[in-house]
């Protein structure tokens, strides 16, 4: 699915990546193969971001979030190995556990005031 927003809530465990645009929302779950809890050996945790990386594919704008630092570190590891959704990643914010739905309206709201700012034409 080719939208333009998504958003990305992720721990070091796995990654609920949703996609969606004013009619459409995608949603799918990537859960890292490590069996060690916040231990994730480098391959590992490389295979997972290259997963959600590649669920990412045609998303303009996408906000990153979660409790801990994978967000931040996945946003890292983009700048080297997927310059193209680093370009795409306009911030990473904290938060919880939100649902799916709760997780999209965050999102919402959160482009909403981002598109406006930038005077994005696409949400007007």
């Amino acid at each position: 699915m080719s939208t333009f927003h998504a958003v990305v809530w992720m721990d070091h465990q796995e990654a609920h990546v949703v996609m969606f645009d004013r009619e459409h929302v995608e949603a799918q779950r990537i859960k890292t193969r490590s069996h060690h809890k916040h231990q994730g050996k480098g391959g590992d945790t490389a295979a997972f971001y290259a997963e959600v990386a590649k669920a990412l594919a045609g998303a303009h704008e996408v906000l990153l979030t979660g409790p801990g630092l994978a967000r931040n570190e996945f946003r890292d590891w983009c700048t080297s190995h997927q310059k193209s959704i680093a370009a795409a990643v306009v911030d990473s914010i904290a938060s919880d556990h939100p649902s799916d739905a709760q997780l999209v309206a965050m999102a919402k709201q959160y482009f909403k005031k981002f598109d406006a700012m930038a005077a994005d034409p696409s949400q007007t």
